[in-house]
């Protein structure tokens, strides 16, 4: 949730040990910020699921917690103005942004139908709306800099309504709802979930031009929400209102082939932050760039040529 203000696993691990398939164990738990010693070990066993160690500690970053947090909900027009009211965000507060998230209304729609108890901001769901996070050092406070945001916002045309959290406990029920998606996804039943990224400045067309390119496969309802800061988003199709993905099982391969191509194209990633696993193989040689590929195999032969380590996963277990 917080890679716009914090960055991600490799930006927050400063050092590892890891037991190397032939038995050997690197002792790498340096704290260091800057180390140019050769080739970067540690980020290549970051994200490699398994395949070629196992890492059994690590040295991570860590930030003081902020002196004072706040949240908002912020109805936009579309997802342009959302990145519009992004910029506007950093312009204003710079690195005190924790999480910019979209939520569509679908989602909102999935949580008035499975989980009626999450308390919803607005009377109506809005087609569009961004939850805001911020962090700020003692002497600051949010709340009356989320509402100078919204006001700049609302001025330039950005942001449409809006609900700041008044306290804590405010705070944390704008956070249940958004990690209550996920759940209401799964009580609805995807026929095809999509983790992907984009470049920021091309997910308003993605937005735009993956919902007719859908409808030629079929009626459905689509869930798109995640974390605008960064560009990942999780685009999950669902059947229609009383469907059950049961019945659509035979089209699930062609909506994911639509859904990543399009990604592909513009320069996007089909597994933004959940890896490929054995599920994701597949794609990962459809979309992977050749020459990376072989690099990624070389490195698997010469670490573990027995093939030992999380065997299927990532790479194609050979023969």
């Amino acid at each position: 949730m917080n890679v716009l203000r914090y960055g991600n696993a490799r930006d927050l691990c400063l050092g590892l040990e890891a037991v190397l398939p032939d038995g050997s164990i690197w002792h790498g738990l340096k704290r260091l910020r800057k180390d140019n010693t050769g080739y970067d070990l540690k980020n290549l066993l970051i994200g490699s699921e398994g395949t070629l160690g196992v890492i059994t500690a690590a040295s991570l970053k860590l930030f003081p917690r902020p002196a004072a947090e706040g949240a908002a909900f912020l109805t936009v027009p579309d997802p342009q103005a959302a990145l519009h009211l992004l910029a506007l965000a950093q312009a204003r507060l710079g690195g005190m942004i924790s999480a910019f998230e979209l939520i569509h209304r679908t989602g909102l729609d999935f949580l008035t139908e499975t989980m009626p108890s999450v308390r919803q901001p607005f009377a109506t769901p809005p087609e569009w709306m961004v939850l805001i996070d911020i962090g700020m050092p003692m002497g600051l406070d949010p709340t009356a800099a989320l509402e100078g945001l919204f006001a700049a916002a609302e001025a330039g045309g950005l942001a449409l309504d809006g609900v700041i959290a008044s306290s804590a406990a405010q705070r944390a029920s704008f956070w249940t709802l958004r990690e209550s998606l996920p759940e209401a996804n799964r009580r609805i039943g995807a026929v095809s979930s999509h983790d992907i990224s984009l470049p920021l400045s091309l997910i308003p067309e993605f937005l735009a031009t993956a919902p007719p390119a859908l409808a030629a496969l079929g009626d459905w309802r689509i869930n798109c929400f995640g974390h605008l800061g960064d560009g990942n988003l999780h685009y999950n199709v669902f059947p229609p209102r009383g469907g059950h993905r049961a019945a659509h099982e035979d089209q699930r391969a062609a909506i994911k082939t639509l859904v990543h191509d399009m990604v592909d194209a513009m320069g996007g990633s089909v597994s933004a932050e959940h890896g490929i696993g054995r599920l994701k193989v597949d794609d990962l040689e459809n979309y992977a760039d050749p020459a990376k590929l072989a690099a990624m195999r070389a490195i698997k032969s010469a670490l573990d040529p027995l093939g030992i380590m999380n065997p299927g996963a990532v790479l194609r277990a050979t023969p």
